[in-house]
């Protein structure tokens, strides 16, 4: 007589189905790891821009970014150009939270394909701050009147 096995085959080929489902997901996983890793890490372009700092903001309901706005004045009297960007390290968002209204070169790098707004909002990412100006500072003392030849007249002395 012939023995029969019912089940036994299809439970080793649903026990490979999962291992590779597993597999695959391992792979997309690691494959999106190493696209995340290398758009952070290696920059597109990177450059500076100068303008006034108008906005400078933490938000995100999950992952908070830094983001600001700088209002680039091509020529007076024209409406600026709104270029954004967002901010990674913290101790630059510290020195550009408190400069808000301020003349400022930031220089930037743009990575292009980050693959989720939980890093960033813009794809220009700013690691360095500039004041170019400083309108908070003293003024110039006056300085002295140069005698004119009236006043160097008076100044001479009477005989």
């Amino acid at each position: 007589m012939t023995e029969i096995r019912i089940g036994t085959p299809s439970r080793r080929r649903g026990g490979r189905g999962v291992l590779y489902l597993l597999i695959l997901l391992l792979v997309i996983l690691a494959g999106a790891s190493l696209w995340t890793w290398l758009t952070l890490s290696w920059a597109y372009s990177d450059g500076t821009r100068a303008g006034v700092l108008q906005k400078f903001s933490r938000r995100g309901w999950l992952c908070k970014t830094s983001e600001g706005d700088l209002a680039q004045y091509i020529v007076p009297g024209i409406s600026p150009q709104i270029w954004q960007f967002s901010v990674r390290d913290p101790a630059v968002a510290a020195q550009l939270d408190k400069i808000v209204g301020h003349q400022v070169q930031l220089h930037y790098t743009e990575h292009a394909g980050v693959p989720s707004a939980c890093f960033a909002d813009t794809r220009y990412f700013v690691d360095k701050v500039t004041v170019t100006d400083t309108p908070n500072a003293p003024a110039p003392a006056p300085a002295a009147p140069i005698p004119g030849p009236a006043a160097a007249a008076s100044a001479a002395p009477s005989r």
